[in-house]
């Protein structure tokens, strides 16, 4: 089967379930793609990543035991083929550039509507950077 055809396959880590669940619908439906995991926390995201092998992790920077930064360093270090979309509440020039240099391609605000999300998930898993409408993308 060619990379195209192949369903694009996802981790979601966020520490409330309630925005994981959220997550998983709005990925699922009508795209195909298929929400491989769950994570609760920043150790569980890397142990995740590590066994289920996503092409796209989306993680939330605030979250216990790893927070986000360093989940997402631990995830491109481990399992390089993964790419990484921040979602955040965290709204700072400063914080999209440690989000890049940890080695995310996505870096998406709570407060973003849902279709940045998924156009989000998209460009990251082909490569291509996608920061949030609030922010300039010269980073």
């Amino acid at each position: 089967m060619g990379r195209a055809a192949k369903k694009l396959c996802i981790l979601v880590a966020d520490d409330h379930e309630l925005v994981r669940r959220g997550i998983r619908g709005l990925l699922r439906a009508p795209r195909g793609w298929k929400v491989v995991g769950e994570a609760a926390n920043g150790r569980e995201a890397i142990e995740k990543a590590n066994k289920l092998k996503p092409d796209v992790a989306i993680v939330d920077l605030t979250m216990p035991d790893l927070d986000g930064l360093q989940a997402t360093r631990k995830i491109r270090e481990e399992s390089p083929a993964t790419k990484v979309v921040v979602l955040t509440m965290h709204e700072s020039d400063q914080m999209v550039r440690r989000v890049l240099d940890a080695g995310a391609l996505g870096y998406v605000l709570k407060s973003d509507l849902a279709t940045h999300l998924v156009k989000a998930v998209r460009d990251v898993s082909t490569g291509k950077l996608f920061l949030t409408p609030k922010y300039p993308t010269s980073y």
